[in-house]
């Protein structure tokens, strides 16, 4: 079957879709759950900022949590390939030669997700539906960079 035809085949490093469905079983609501998690960790960071920074942080609240959470999320993702929140329910990013993420490709993929959720509410519920109907369950940004998230193997 041609690439064209089967478009599992453009990524041929991550698990397919197909015949390894268990890799993407329930990974949208896990990838939410998460991000759940993920955002109340990093407003708790902001928090503690404010408490150092006698409150100035808290003055600050939006451009200090985006800042904390850009750290804390390019961090995780380039040690591990996956945030707290992403470990605690069991699913991890991969690049789309099947490797957990680089440096660069975790800074580009939070980037991508900043850019998802700043600029309008339509990326972010199109990257939403993106992972709803997606073979590997992926959002916008994972669709331009070639990235899924998928259940921790073994």
């Amino acid at each position: 079957m041609t690439a064209m035809l089967h478009p599992a085949a453009h990524l041929p490093g991550l698990p397919d879709p197909h015949a390894e469905a268990e890799f993407y079983d329930g990974v949208v609501v896990k990838r939410g759950l998460a991000w759940v998690v993920d955002v109340a960790l990093i407003h708790a960071a902001t928090f503690v900022a404010g408490i150092l920074t006698l409150t100035l942080a808290w003055w600050l609240w939006p451009f200090v949590a985006m800042g904390i959470g850009l750290v804390y999320r390019v961090a995780t993702l380039a040690s591990r390939s996956a945030t707290w929140g992403m470990c605690l329910f069991g699913i991890e990013l991969r690049d789309g030669g099947g490797q957990r993420l680089d440096g660069p490709t975790a800074a580009l993929h939070v980037l991508g997700y900043y850019a998802s959720i700043t600029f309008a509410l339509l990326p972010a519920l199109a990257s939403a539906v993106a992972m709803l109907v997606t073979e590997r369950k992926q959002g916008l940004t994972d669709l331009v960079l070639g990235t899924a998230a998928i259940n921790r193997p073994g």
